[in-house]
C-alpha cells in the first residue's frame, strides 16, 4: 500500500511539473521565437550592408565582433560601473518624478476644477521635447548629475502625472457617493478609496516613465558625465571603435528589457492585489 501510495505521489509532482513547464513554454515560445527572428535579421541586414568593401570600417557591426566585444565588457569593472551610474540616475530621476507627479496625478484626477486648470499647462509641457530642455539644464546646474537628472524628471513626470490622474477618474463614482453618505470626507475618500484603487494605473505609469527615461539617458549622458552607457557609446564613437559601440547598444536593449519585465510584474502583482480587494 505504501508502494502504490508513493507511486501515485509521484505521479501528481510529474504531472504538476509537467503542467508549469507547459504553461512556462505556451508563455514564452512566442517570444523566444520574435527574438530568435530579431536576431536573424540584425545579423542578415548586417552582413548584407558591412561586409561591401565600402564598408569595412564599420563591420564591427556584425553579430560576432559585437557579441564578442560584448562578451568582453563583462569582465571590466569599467563597463559594470557606467551600468550602475545610468540605473542609479534613472532610479533617481524616476523617483523624483513619482514623488511630485503621483500626488498630483491623485489631486488632479479627484478635484474636477484643479483638473481643469491644468490640464492645459501639462498638455504643453508634455509636448515639448525632454532634450529640449539640455541648455536650460546646463545653466540651471551646476553638476552634470544634476543636469541628467532634471532631463529625466522633465521626460517622466507629465506621464506619470497623467496616467495617475486617469486611474483615479476611472473609480466607480458610487463608491465615492456611498462614502460620502456615511460621512467620509476628502482626505478619507483619497486615503481609503483614491488611492488603493489607482495603484494600478500607478504602476502602468511608472512603468512608462521608465522607459521614457531609458530613451532619455543615453543622450543626457552625453553632456559631460565621466561613466554611464551614453558615456561608454560616445567614447566608442569617438575611438572609432564600432564593435563597443554596438554590444553597448545590445547591453541597453538588454537592461531595458529586464527593467521592464521587472515591472511589468510589479504592476500585474499590484493589480491582482487591487482586484482581490475589489
Amino acid at each position: 500500500m505504501k508502494s502504490i501510495k508513493k507511486n501515485s505521489q509521484d505521479r501528481a509532482v510529474e504531472v504538476e511539473l509537467s503542467s508549469f513547464f507547459t504553461r512556462v513554454w505556451s508563455g514564452w515560445k512566442y517570444e523566444l521565437a520574435g527574438l530568435v527572428l530579431f536576431a536573424f535579421a540584425w545579423a542578415a541586414v548586417t552582413q548584407f550592408v558591412f561586409t561591401r568593401p565600402e564598408f569595412y570600417h564599420f563591420k564591427g557591426f556584425l553579430p560576432g565582433p559585437t557579441l564578442a566585444a560584448l562578451a568582453d565588457a563583462f569582465q571590466h569593472p569599467k563597463f559594470w560601473v557606467s551600468v550602475f551610474a545610468s540605473l542609479r540616475r534613472i532610479v533617481l530621476g524616476i523617483a523624483i518624478s513619482a514623488v511630485i507627479g503621483l500626488p498630483l496625478g491623485v489631486l488632479i484626477g479627484f478635484f474636477t476644477r484643479l483638473r481643469k486648470l491644468t490640464y492645459s499647462p501639462i498638455q504643453f509641457v508634455r509636448m515639448i521635447s525632454p532634450l529640449s530642455w539640455m541648455p536650460l539644464a546646463l545653466l540651471l546646474f551646476t553638476s552634470f548629475e544634476s543636469a541628467v537628472h532634471f532631463l529625466i524628471v522633465m521626460a517622466t513626470i507629465c506621464p506619470i502625472i497623467l496616467n495617475t490622474a486617469i486611474g483615479v477618474m476611472d473609480i466607480n463614482p458610487q463608491w465615492i457617493k456611498m462614502a460620502l453618505n456615511q460621512g467620509a470626507d476628502n482626505v478619507q475618500l483619497i486615503q481609503t478609496i483614491v488611492i488603493p484603487y489607482s495603484i494600478p494605473h500607478m504602476m502602468t505609469s511608472i512603468r512608462l516613465a521608465l522607459g521614457i527615461a531609458w530613451i532619455v539617458l543615453v543622450p543626457a549622458e552625453f553632456l559631460g558625465v565621466s561613466s554611464g552607457l551614453g558615456y561608454l557609446i560616445n567614447d566608442a564613437r569617438d575611438t572609432m571603435e564600432y564593435d563597443k559601440l554596438m554590444a553597448v547598444i545590445i547591453a541597453i536593449g538588454i537592461l531595458g528589457f529586464i527593467l521592464d519585465r521587472v515591472c511589468q510584474k510589479l504592476q500585474h502583482r499590484f493589480s491582482w492585489a487591487w482586484a482581490d480587494d475589489a
